[in-house]
């Protein structure tokens, strides 16, 4: 129950809370808050050469780690708008979001803190110009879907398996002319 680790007391009435599982409940006022995945956008980001743009992450979880570029959507955000916004602030430049890949359920950190995230990706291109590492990325990097980091070299669970997958999809569809 990580989006209500540490919950107590009820932010209504302030009194004692009664947790079950998914959920904390107030005896008192009846506020019930309920544990849900915290939603999170990514971009598979491509270029005309097919390859795929990685985000070395700048910070914890994963410092070090290579990831998608994305992040977490804000409160009643469209997932759209936010990808557009997350894009922009790691790489200062524009986009265009194309088909939808997936949607990844896993956790953010580790821990009991640990938060439960549903990842929802998207092929991206980003306008023309050289994409700068900014906000909470270290270093930029294209990549041949053929030649992507080691598995161990990924921040979390549902990037390698996801990316794998997906690079496995398009050379099929590419030898088959469909790309």
């Amino acid at each position: 129950m990580g989006a209500l680790t540490g919950w107590r007391y009820c932010p209504r009435c302030a009194s004692e809370l009664r947790l079950e599982p998914g959920r904390a409940s107030c005896p008192a006022c009846g506020y019930v808050q309920y544990a849900a995945s915290a939603a999170a956008v990514s971009a598979f980001v491509l270029d005309g050469e097919g390859r795929i743009l990685l985000a070395r992450r700048a910070f914890e979880p994963d410092l070090g780690r290579w990831d998608s570029l994305g992040g977490f959507l804000e409160e009643g955000e469209d997932p759209i708008a936010g990808l557009e916004r997350e894009l922009r602030e790691e790489t200062s430049l524009g986009c265009e979001v194309g088909d939808f890949v997936g949607a990844f359920s896993d956790t953010y950190g580790d821990g009991p803190d640990a938060r439960s995230t549903l990842n929802l990706v998207w092929e991206v291109r980003i306008d023309p110009g050289e994409p700068v590492a900014a906000d909470d990325v270290s270093e930029l990097r294209w990549f041949a879907r053929d030649e992507l980091p080691a598995d161990a070299e990924f921040a979390f669970r549902w990037l390698a398996p996801a990316l794998r997958r997906w690079a496995a999809r398009s050379r099929t569809q590419a030898d088959n002319g469909a790309e």
